[in-house]
């Protein structure tokens, strides 16, 4: 026992400052991930007008993400790899396969693919896939616009890059932070990650409208350039986790032979198998959403857009709250960590004052796009708290029930609430951010309780099948909901599809005119679904003892030590 806690006391990971720089790490590398991921959400009508997207064409492609994932398994053979190959070899694997794919993207949305040879042949080809087709499972469809196949192509291939690396950073996580604050390291990584999605919300349109004329293929390119720096942040992070390895003495996970028996395993446990169904019923109702939520409130929000000369129309503005929202970021981040109580209240006060400011502007702006952006901010500040509480305190199956009852509360509210107030800017505007910011924090509650009880379901050898499986269950909502959002908004709205067709409509009025109410109940009733089996899974968690509800920290050999991280956490 004692020369175990030594060689423990003498590796990188228990250094505090080691284990959160290799955490900066993976999370900047996810950051970037979840930039591209959502670059086209806000320029959802951009799409429509200047390469005819429509609904319909924007769902599927969006749902080809995860096509690979679901359909071919790749997941369960990300897993396998991560397990055999260990996290240095899967991190920088996924970084390569999602550059590949985004560069793809790109290139279907660029002028040189128009009227390409490309272009034609894709016109012509894939609208009927044998057995796909039968099945509805297929990613193209007739009359999909050739852009949208071959970008389609490209997500494809980035989905199988982004989650193999999404199962790599939890299990890089959990190798790092072992027995310590882990709660808080996969809160604050996620919380991290999520400002990507603020930062696609805020700088895809600017990019898209750069310099007066409309180009789509400007955002992507912005997105690809980020997955070149991720990729560059998964080669550091190699460097270091090898660092880690030296020092302890422990073999990387390829020597550990895999066996199909180890599959076996975790799909017997029933605890497992709440938490997968949870993770796809509450991701479901979350990541599809956000692909549309740009568009809903451009059609439930009264706004219009500063001319052409307008400070508030200004790239420069843009460029001033993106950087609010950076000040916003780590001031929740610095009250959390900091142990100075006068540092940690000031940087709290000017987080308010920030996420104020931040506020007008977007309303100032009337841009949907800025409005939907303050979506990761609470969370950023909240996360860290509740991975600290779980850390410490425990109660994650109970954070599973609050996050699904206030993910239902905020759909509803999108579906119903909101449209009432269409005809007054102000006060929907206030009703938008408000419902955004708490539907933020119920996504904290996620990654702060859940991913972290996955090491407690599984063997610590076959952790990274587990998440590829949990992840492989949660892509099949990721592929079906925004398919079915797109249908759905089509079939509900009718008379948009043909006021089109008829030429009495633009595409421009009708991408701004869908009335949501459908694809919102809906989305409500995944969350409707996910509290049920949250409560299921505290009752079976108090009944077999599984561990959900208990503290992630363990008691430390070493009084000193233990003290130490207390402080640095201190709730």
């Amino acid at each position: 026992m004692t020369k175990e806690v030594q060689l423990k006391a003498t590796t990188i990971a228990d250094k505090s400052w080691a284990r959160w720089l290799a955490l900066g790490l993976l999370a900047f590398a996810m950051f970037c991930s979840y930039i591209f991921m959502d670059v086209l959400s806000p320029i959802k009508d951009l799409l429509q007008s200047t390469h005819g997207w429509d609904s319909k064409a924007f769902g599927t492609m969006q749902g080809s993400e995860t096509f690979l994932n679901v359909f071919i398994f790749f997941l369960i053979f990300a897993g396998i790899i991560l397990d055999k190959m260990g996290v240095r070899f899967t991190a920088i694997l996924s970084g390569v396969v999602m550059l590949v794919g985004a560069t793809i993207n790109w290139y279907a949305l660029t002028d040189m693919f128009a009227n390409s040879s490309l272009d034609v042949w894709f016109t012509q080809n894939l609208n009927y896939i044998p057995g796909f087709h039968e099945l509805g499972i297929s990613p193209f469809y007739e009359g999909m616009p050739a852009s949208a196949k071959f970008s389609a192509i490209g997500f494809m291939i980035f989905g199988c890059g982004v989650e193999m690396a999404g199962i790599t950073v939890s299990r890089g996580i959990v190798k790092w932070f072992q027995g310590k604050e882990m709660a808080l390291a996969m809160g604050s990584e996620m919380a991290l990650a999520r400002l990507g999605v603020a930062t696609c919300m805020i700088f895809s349109p600017m990019f898209a409208k750069m310099g007066g004329t409309v180009d789509v293929s400007r955002s992507v390119a912005f997105g690809v350039v980020l997955l070149m720096i991720a990729l560059i942040m998964f080669v550091v992070y190699f460097f270091m986790d090898r660092t880690l390895d030296r020092q302890s003495g422990a073999i990387e996970e390829k020597d550990d032979p895999f066996k199909l028996s180890d599959l076996g395993r975790i799909m017997t446990s029933r605890g497992f198998w709440l938490v997968a169904l949870l993770c796809v019923l509450y991701y479901s109702a979350i990541f599809p959403f956000q692909k549309y939520a740009v568009n809903m409130l451009q059609c439930n929000l009264t706004l219009t857009e500063p001319g052409d000369g307008d400070f508030w129309a200004s790239d420069t503005v843009t460029v001033i709250q993106y950087v609010i929202m950076l000040v916003v970021a780590a001031g929740s981040f610095t009250f959390n960590f900091s142990k100075k109580p006068v540092i940690r209240y000031s940087t709290l006060s000017l987080a308010i004052i920030g996420l104020i400011a931040y506020c007008y502007m977007g309303y100032m702006r009337q841009s949907a796009a800025a409005i939907f952006a303050v979506f990761p901010l609470l969370a950023v500040g909240i996360t860290p708290i509740l991975g600290k509480y779980v850390d410490y305190k425990g109660k994650a199956a109970t954070m599973l029930i609050f996050g699904s009852i206030l993910l239902v509360a905020c759909h509803l509210t999108f579906a119903f609430i909101l449209p009432q107030f269409k005809e007054s800017p102000v006060a929907g505007v206030a009703i938008a951010y408000i419902t955004i910011l708490v539907l933020g924090a119920s996504f904290s509650l996620v990654p702060a309780s859940l991913w972290p009880s996955v090491p407690k379901l599984v063997d610590s050898k076959i952790i990274g099948s587990a998440y590829a499986l949990i992840f492989w269950i949660q892509n099949i909502g990721l592929w079906l909901f925004p398919l079915l959002i797109g249908n759905i908004l089509d079939s509900s709205n009718p008379e948009l599809v043909k006021a089109v067709a008829s030429g009495s409509m633009t595409a421009e009025e009708a991408a701004v005119s869908y009335n949501y109410t459908n694809p919102l109940l809906m989305l409500a009733g995944l969350g409707v679904a996910a509290l049920i089996i949250g409560l299921i899974l505290k009752v079976i968690d108090k009944r077999d003892h599984i561990g959900l509800e208990l503290p992630n920290v363990k008691e430390a050999s070493n009084p000193e030590v233990e003290e130490s991280e207390m402080a640095s956490v201190d709730i």
